[in-house]
């Protein structure tokens, strides 16, 4: 008797990008390639609302649809909609969608969010909040967040080409909806950016800067480019890596010749200077990954990028499998050029958690990616801890698994806890989403919600 081979968990083929046809869009059937080439164009043809989604869609979509759509704008959406032609179109890229399939895409279930995907038992966990990592509580001047030691983000702007419904920084970024009365910038961003200047020079201890917002597309390229010349002047500033989620969702804006031409002035300055710049982009699934995307990743590496990577975010109902994460980094690292670098798990912020995913299931996830890729290409998957930062999922100190609390440590002290002795010493808690757990620890926290 002879047997057949077992076979392997994952099965890799090669999947070559494909830009998907726009055209079978009712909306878009007259749509050039010249003007979808643009960034003007896609920048104005951005989706805002219900009515303008109507325009794109056509009779595709039942009514269902955007009566769920709206409700969920009106009642529980933390993000305004802006979503760019460009992304829309990698949802249900291989045919012209259909009320089903349209609710089934994962780039939709997390870009378009409606009422019906969320948890309405358990739509926030009890100790979610707005600003989930305390990134505001730790501004040094306006925009500029002092957690780690040797790092600072700079947040330059609070907006976006494209509104994700799972922001982290959903307290500050985007416009207010009826859920969330956003925080605002107050000065003016010469004024801001100058605070920042001046707070990397009275403290050479920071070498690091992300440079993020909002998304850096977003900020005049001759005001980018005037920052980020700033911060080359500071020797004491040793890499840079700038944020946007726009060489995926708008990569047209990184193909325009002044921006490319501006940023390989950066780019060798930075060279001239041994500071490493970085591009940092957000993929969450491989049916983002197009040849505009891979052409844009290029572009940058040509001009004198050091690297361009991607930090997606772990999410049920979009990329939380195995086979979803391989094939993802796989289009990344071998077929557009950027490299898997890290998976976040989704933060505790709220109307978040029928994303979010425990973190036994993310260290599952992360046993299961490795032997795929090459080493320097396999992503790894951190949990964002709130007053800690990131961590390996598998770095935890102590687990709770009936309650869903995880228990972690760290080595340093974030700008607000200088005279705090017992940093280093306490636990931190993390908590799993509730409907994970099992009814025993749904219970318990029935009880202390009953009781607050």
């Amino acid at each position: 008797m002879t047997t057949q081979p077992a076979g392997q968990p994952y099965e890799y083929h090669r999947r070559t990008l494909v830009e998907p046809d726009w055209t079978r869009f009712p909306g878009w059937r007259d749509v050039t390639e010249s003007q979808w080439q643009s960034a003007q164009w896609q920048r104005v043809n951005c989706v805002k609302n219900v009515k303008q989604l109507r325009a794109v869609m056509g009779e595709l979509l039942d009514e269902s649809f955007y009566t769920d759509l709206e409700t969920d704008q009106r009642r529980l959406a933390t993000m305004s909609m802006l979503i760019p032609p460009q992304m829309l179109n990698t949802m249900v890229p291989n045919q012209a969608p259909t009320t089903e399939t349209f609710y089934a895409d994962p780039i939709r279930r997390y870009m378009l969010p409606v009422a019906t995907d969320r948890h309405l038992d358990w739509p926030s966990h009890p100790h979610a909040t707005r600003d989930s990592l305390h990134e505001h509580d730790m501004w040094v001047a306006e925009g500029l967040t002092h957690r780690y030691p040797t790092k600072v983000l700079a947040e330059l702007l609070s907006t976006c080409p494209q509104y994700c419904g799972h922001c982290t920084r959903m307290d500050l970024v985007g416009n207010s909806t009826p859920t969330v009365d956003k925080l605002k910038l107050t000065l003016k961003p010469v004024d801001r950016y100058d605070a920042h200047l001046a707070y990397l020079k009275a403290h050479p201890g920071v070498r690091d800067v992300v440079v993020s917002g909002g998304d850096v597309a977003n900020v005049p390229w001759k005001q980018l480019e005037a920052y980020l010349m700033g911060l080359l002047s500071v020797p004491t500033v040793r890499d840079i890596r700038l944020a946007t989620k726009a060489l995926m969702g708008l990569p047209q804006h990184w193909l325009q010749p002044d921006v490319v031409e501006g940023l390989h002035r950066v780019a060798i300055t930075a060279q001239r200077r041994g500071v490493n710049l970085a591009v940092h982009t957000h993929v969450n699934h491989v049916n983002s990954l197009t040849p505009l995307v891979a052409r844009a990743a290029q572009t940058l590496l040509e001009v004198g990028v050091r690297d361009v990577r991607n930090q997606g975010v772990l999410m049920r109902g979009v990329n939380a499998t195995t086979a979803d994460l391989l094939d993802l980094c796989f289009g990344l690292q071998g077929e557009a050029g950027i490299l898997p670098y890290y998976f976040y798990m989704c933060d505790m912020i709220p109307n978040a958690e029928h994303w979010r995913v425990p973190v036994w299931h993310a260290q599952q996830l992360q046993h299961d990616l490795m032997g795929y890729l090459p080493g320097y290409a396999t992503p790894r998957i951190v949990c964002d801890v709130p007053f800690v930062g990131k961590r390996w999922v598998h770095m935890i100190a102590e687990y709770d698994r009936e309650h869903g609390i995880s228990y972690w440590t760290k080595n340093y002290r974030t700008s607000i806890e200088q005279h705090d002795d017992e940093a280093l010493s306490k636990l931190y808690a993390y908590y799993d989403p509730i409907d994970t757990l099992p009814e025993s620890g749904q219970d318990w926290w029935r009880k202390q919600e009953a009781a607050a």
